[in-house]
């Protein structure tokens, strides 16, 4: 839905930035390489945004920024020294390449250091749909989010008070070179409104809130439907209970469930895996979810909110398997934590890029019918996850299931396991996506977990 339309959009030079940006790149480069740099890598970046915040009907902040940093690597051999600078003039650019020869000539050789081999580099560029800049003024951005918290203020009238609306946008540009002759431009936008709502009173307060986020305008929600979803999930969780403490099944609600996602892929990541702080080693070809389980990884999607035909070292990106009928396929490389591990990069400098993770059942509430009683999570508190051994335990709020139907909120309890045991005893996966991440995942049942409460 198309929420607002600029009045008059003005010319785009971001070309012309974009161009003056690799110009720079191409300068230090050879800079690097007539002060005696074997190998040299070159990242510049603009950034462009706006950003308001609303509260109770009155503008509380409204910021705009503009950013841009260039950041140097040069290697001498097997050393290796890094500097940056946000200054363009030239004597700073000169210098900030000086700085980093000097560093790298006091550093220890690093059998790992070193671009990206030179065959690897990416040659084909093609279009990804990721630009699509909004030319949002402040009063309008300030109209929407004002918009949006009173849609959300009016919807029930259980809502007592808001913790703010906002409204943002933003414009990235980034070069990447390095002295193998590559050369990568890219240019992105991201905008989003968001609300967060309180209802109730007293000690009987819960908080919620909703937003929406796009690369283009036209893929946000309108203001009036974020703010009265906001309203519907703040008001959703009033009077909540405990629970006794059982084992059961969770079902992870669509935007706290890629939150597993993420685990493994930090168990699965280069740095975890040199560095041997992760409960997965050695676990590539080994089955580690139900055989009908299935992880993609796609990094050409056209306007995917992560798309690039390159990675942080100019490595051309491909469609890749991370996991395949329950099986772990590979690894999450760059070019130096591949080194390290004696592996090839998989063309993860930088982290990953679009997941989708296979569905095979319908939405939430199919899955919760499916899964007759345990505890929908909505929210997620703490960071209790051991990353060398799996084991899980964190902090949740969210809803009871009974008879299949979703009851109850409750909130104080802990829902605790292993990550090995939770992968393995996954039952449904959701067609619910949440669509505001790079990882496009559905609602997760887990088949059985601790739920420790207060009863």
């Amino acid at each position: 839905m198309n929420v607002i339309s600029p009045e008059v959009a003005p010319a785009d030079d971001s070309l012309q930035r974009l161009e003056q940006l690799a110009d720079i790149s191409q300068r230090l480069l050879e800079r690097a390489r007539a002060l005696g740099a074997t190998q040299a890598e070159v990242s510049c970046s603009d950034e462009r945004g706006l950003d308001v915040n609303v509260r109770l009907g009155e503008v509380e902040t409204v910021e705009a920024t503009r950013d841009r940093g260039i950041a140097v690597t040069v290697y001498f051999g097997q050393r290796k020294g890094s500097a940056s600078t946000a200054d363009l003039r030239e004597d700073s650019l000169e210098s900030t390449v000086a700085q980093a020869c000097a560093i790298a000539r006091h550093t220890e050789d690093d059998d790992a250091a070193g671009l990206a081999d030179a065959a690897l580099m990416a040659r084909q560029f093609p279009d990804l749909d990721g630009w699509h800049p909004w030319e949002l003024s402040a009063d309008q951005a300030v109209d929407l989010a004002l918009a949006c918290e009173a849609a959300g203020r009016e919807a029930d009238g259980r809502i007592s008070n808001s913790d703010g609306a906002s409204a943002a946008t933003a414009q990235s540009l980034s070069v990447y070179a390095n002295s193998h002759g590559f050369i990568g431009r890219e240019r992105s936008s991201h905008h989003s409104i968001g609300c967060a709502l309180i209802a109730g009173q007293g000690d009987g307060m819960q908080r919620d809130g909703w937003y929406s986020s796009a690369l283009a305008r036209e893929d946000l929600e309108s203001p009036a439907a974020i703010g009265r979803h906001a309203a519907a999930r703040t008001v959703a969780r009033l009077q909540p209970r405990s629970m006794a403490t059982a084992q059961m099944p969770v079902l992870y609600a669509p935007e706290v469930a890629r939150s597993l996602i993420g685990h493994l892929l930090g168990a699965v990541s280069g740095g975890a895996l040199y560095r041997r702080a992760s409960f997965l080693l050695d676990s590539v070809g080994t089955r580690l979810f139900p055989d009908w389980f299935g992880i993609e990884e796609l990094p050409l999607l056209r306007r995917g909110l992560r798309s690039s035909a390159f990675d942080g070292d100019g490595v051309a990106t491909r469609n890749a398997a991370l996991v395949s009928d329950g099986v772990l396929q590979r690894y999450v490389l760059g070019s130096y934590s591949a080194r390290k591990l004696g592996l090839p990069t998989t063309g993860n400098a930088g982290g990953v890029h679009n997941l989708q993770v296979r569905a095979n059942a319908g939405d939430l509430a199919a899955i919760a019918r499916q899964m007759g009683e345990g505890l929908l999570v909505t929210e997620l508190m703490g960071q209790g996850v051991n990353g060398v051994t799996g084991d899980y335990s964190r902090g949740a709020g969210g809803f009871r299931v009974e008879n299949g139907e979703i009851t109850y909120p409750v909130d104080g309890i802990t829902i605790a396991g292993n990550l090995r045991d939770m992968f393995a005893s996954i039952e449904a996966v959701g067609t619910d996506v949440d669509r505001r991440s790079h990882v496009q995942v559905g609602s997760i049942l887990v088949g059985r977990m601790t739920v420790a409460g207060n009863d």
